[in-house]
């Protein structure tokens, strides 16, 4: 999306273009309510643009997220599918060569100044940030663990401070730049903040995870904040599918300890409600502001006891899936969507009408399930508890009469859930007989969401935006409704039933 209205650029209008400042933070929740807690979100952006309710990562997890993001495409186009090597980490973005080919370097080549201060890809380190350097940015200020950062060409320093108060300070000194300088601009802008502290206890051993450190003026805040009792909270009979499924029900001190992990997360989030105010004062008092697209948004979702989840995310469930998306600048009205596309230029305006039709997201992942906090490590060895068979495909499909999730496991477990009536995901329809969804039979709706589903698996370019135009090439079926008409029965009857032949820890193209 940011590709695309940048190369409206010319060298002659670049005065006019409008900047970006992109603020990600790690970890959010939305279904959680963590935004609740954040005023000067609310009053700055939120109140003052659009937010969207219905948007939604295509893999919940940090690094492969962050790459989709800046490429813009699906992880399994990226191939870049989980945090570390051999098939994730920034030492896999370098492999498959998105370093020459993504957002900044695109902003670049139409004549913007890019800038990017907190954490950048999971496995981009100070033992390998000059192997190479990312490409693209004017000026960089990257943060590791322990508040250690490397800006620009320089050797990485450790820093005296809070890190998200020091991304806060470098986010000001780079709108100064900025603003000293005749071109315009994107700043990217990434606080560790929710994320939970990561703890190596001996080098090459996988981290494992400790509550989120807020600063310490915010640690004594909201003493009575408990995580969200919704109907899928540490629910009473199992829920989901693969190791979810085998989970025990949580205990009163599993209880205790997530709702002090879920305050902790709250507290973290202090200092970036402060980065974001201080951030849009800095654009004012440089007479910035009308001229600035400011986006808030988040890596992926979380989980904090659903379906007897301890702490974590990468998987398919709205918690990890459904996150925070929020839009203020030139021309976006102040409003709330659901599943609508970005409302930036209004030159975009019949583009978007088109646009509606999509009714899909398309979310995957490939490998193990890392477990977060002191109640998700294993301390006999101080490495978190992992679990693998945590490979799947899954997608939302949202229409105006209908809202459903469905995925399938690489264990072959499949999962269908009616949002409309069933929003925490307790009651998967797929094993259930006599159901009818759009007043069709469940074997029809499930042979179009397969088809549908084997279009995503490997979809490139127009074939994941537009899957139904695959299906039905003369453009007559562009939603789920339209393709349960009868007539196509015998059709989609025909379509293999999607499975696994295996469980892998990364994607595999010639499978």
């Amino acid at each position: 999306m940011l590709r695309k209205i940048a190369l409206l650029s010319s060298p002659s209008s670049l005065l006019e273009q409008p900047n970006f400042v992109f603020i990600m933070t790690d970890d959010q929740d939305l279904h959680l309510n963590s935004l609740d807690y954040m005023p000067k979100l609310k009053h700055l952006i939120a109140d003052e643009g659009t937010v969207f309710e219905k948007h939604f990562c295509t893999i919940a997890v940090c690094c492969p997220s962050r790459v989709s993001l800046m490429t813009g495409k699906l992880a399994h186009n990226t191939n870049v599918t989980d945090v570390n090597p051999p098939y994730g980490g920034y030492p896999k973005f370098i492999q498959e060569g998105h370093n020459e080919d993504y957002l900044p370097v695109w902003l670049q080549e139409s004549g913007y100044n890019t800038y990017y201060t907190g954490k950048f890809l999971n496995a981009h380190t100070t033992s390998n940030y000059d192997n190479p350097f990312p490409k693209g940015w004017n000026g960089t200020d990257y943060c590791y663990w322990n508040s250690t950062f490397q800006r620009n060409h320089d050797v990485p320093v450790a820093s005296n401070g809070y890190s998200t108060d020091l991304i806060t300070q470098n986010s000001l000194r780079f709108i100064k730049e900025a603003h000293a300088s005749d071109r315009p601009f994107f700043i990217g802008i990434a606080p560790i903040a929710p994320h939970a502290k990561s703890v190596q206890a001996k080098a090459d051993a996988i981290p494992y995870f400790l509550s989120p450190v807020p600063a310490e003026r915010h640690k004594e805040m909201f003493p009575n904040a408990k995580v969200p009792r919704g109907a899928n909270f540490n629910p009473g009979t199992p829920s989901g599918a693969s190791w979810v499924h085998d989970l025990s029900r949580l205990n009163a001190t599993d209880l205790d300890y997530m709702d002090s992990f879920y305050r902790a997360r709250l507290q973290s989030l202090q200092a970036v409600d402060e980065l974001v105010e201080n951030v849009i004062l800095q654009l004012e008092e440089s007479r910035l502001l009308e001229n600035t697209y400011i986006f808030y948004t988040s890596d992926n979702g979380y989980h904090i006891g659903q379906h007897r989840l301890v702490p974590g995310k990468g998987c398919p469930y709205e918690e990890d899936i459904n996150i925070p998306m929020m839009i203020r600048g030139p021309g976006v009205p102040k409003e709330s969507f659901d599943g609508l596309p970005i409302p930036l230029l209004e030159a975009r305006i019949e583009h978007t009408r088109e646009v509606r039709k999509r009714e899909h997201v398309s979310v995957e992942y490939w490998g193990q399930n890392l477990q977060e906090g002191e109640i998700g490590t294993d301390w006999t060895t101080e490495t978190p508890v992992i679990y693998g068979n945590n490979t799947y495909k899954a997608m939302r499909v949202i229409g105006d009469s209908y809202n459903l999730f469905y995925s399938v496991w690489c264990t072959n477990e499949h999962e269908l859930y009616d949002h409309k009536n069933d929003p925490y995901q307790m009651d998967n329809l797929f094993s259930r007989s006599n159901v009818t969804i759009l007043g069709r039979e469940l074997d029809k709706v499930v042979s179009r969401l397969d088809t549908l589903l084997l279009v995503l698996k490997s979809c490139k370019g127009a074939e994941c935006t537009l899957p139904w135009e695959t299906i039905h090439p003369d453009k007559t079926v562009t939603t789920l409704s339209e393709a349960l008409d009868s007539k196509y029965d015998e059709f989609y009857a025909a379509q293999p039933d999607i499975s696994f032949s295996s469980c892998e820890l990364g994607y595999l193209p010639q499978i």
